[in-house]
């Protein structure tokens, strides 16, 4: 389906470091008239010949705050990994359900990369638009509220003892429920964990349903080089053409969305207590669709269907994990801000450097 785009905002492009000395404010007084946000981001380098780009690939990542008092604060909106010596790199990626983040009219947009890494130089849009073009967006599911769930960490042989279970109650009047995470694996220890092993991540929803992910071109010779059609940039330096756990030069990561409804745990559910076995075999007809009660989901990650165990320099996982709940865009419109709402623009207040209005892509799309 052709997605026609109604609104864009050009955040700038700016130089990214891991502690970027500057931030870029956005006005997003309009965001929640829409259902649907990509992030459009660029990366070159800073000349204009190859030779001046980082030699190295690096992870680059986009955290947004829109209230600094709230728990949604400096979270993760995208990840992106830098190319191998090569000015180039032009991405879209689907991010909507992580709308909620946007839940304030004024928000603050920073991109960081590794602290030793030479400097890239970083583009980026937001796109909103709508799924629906009929103008009826009454039957839109719209992703209401977030959750944190997990995130990553160095991955020893104590990697899954520092995760516990999460328990969770849903909402009134939510239709759906889905886990959205990103994971990546960095690092290599003697079995190349995790950028060059095969590792596997799963979330367990109420001790029953065990959602699973496994990186599995990890380490093959071409597991990179044929992702240059989802846009992974070609003819790069280095090894950008070997697999990876969960990532590849030049590349977006995209977001790992599970559909959990059917899942959480129902009062039919509940009554059956312990009688696994007999709730392993209900039939559909039983759908967990009332969602009333407690919920649990648990994540945890493997190599080899066991609990990593390296003898010396273990790997990292970098991951970001929420639960979202959605509910028909209608019902959520009556409580949303106009597009046309006054505010006070953030940068005026010195906190944040206001995007450059001689920009000519933002007098484009402004």
């Amino acid at each position: 389906e052709v997605l026609i785009f109604t609104w864009i905002v050009h955040v700038g492009r700016k130089i990214i470091t891991k502690k970027p000395r500057r931030c870029v404010c956005a006005d997003l007084a309009g965001a929640m008239d829409f259902d649907v946000l990509q992030l459009e981001a660029t990366l070159s380098c800073p000349g204009k010949r190859d030779e001046t780009c980082a030699p190295w690939d690096h992870t680059v990542q986009l955290y947004v705050c829109c209230d600094k008092f709230g728990p949604l604060c400096d979270m993760e909106l995208g990840r992106w990994i830098t190319a191998f010596h090569r000015g180039t790199g032009h991405w879209l990626t689907d991010v909507s359900p992580l709308m909620p983040l946007l839940d304030g009219k004024k928000c603050t947009f920073k991109m960081q990369t590794a602290p030793w890494a030479k400097p890239w130089v970083s583009g980026l849009r937001l796109r909103f638009g709508h799924s629906n073009h009929s103008g009826d967006h009454s039957n839109i599911l719209y992703p209401f509220k977030l959750e944190p769930l997990f995130n990553g960490g160095t991955f020893d042989k104590d990697y899954n003892s520092r995760y516990h279970p999460v328990n969770f109650t849903v909402p009134p009047s939510t239709k759906k429920v889905e886990v959205y995470a990103v994971i990546t694996g960095h690092g290599s220890d003697e079995n190349g964990c995790g950028e060059f092993c095969v590792t596997s991540h799963h979330f367990l929803v109420n001790g029953i349903f065990n959602n699973s992910r496994s990186f599995d071109s990890a380490g093959t010779a071409l597991g990179c080089a044929e992702r240059v059609g989802e846009g992974a940039v070609p003819n790069e330096g280095g090894t950008w053409l070997y697999g990876r756990g969960g990532w590849c030069d030049g590349l977006q990561v995209n977001p790992w969305r599970m559909d959990i409804t059917q899942q959480v745990r129902s009062a039919l559910l509940a009554l059956l207590g312990p009688f696994k076995l007999l709730r392993l075999t209900l039939p559909s007809r039983y759908p967990a669709l009332n969602m009333t009660g407690s919920n649990s989901i648990l994540y945890f990650g493997l190599f080899r269907g066991k609990d990593p165990n390296p003898a010396s320099n273990p790997g990292e996982i970098i991951m970001y994990s929420y639960l979202v709940f959605y509910n028909y865009f209608k019902k959520l419109t009556d409580h949303m801000p106009l597009a046309n709402a006054s505010v006070t623009k953030p940068w005026a207040q010195g906190r944040c450097v206001k995007p450059d209005a001689t920009d000519p892509e933002l007098q484009k799309h402004s």
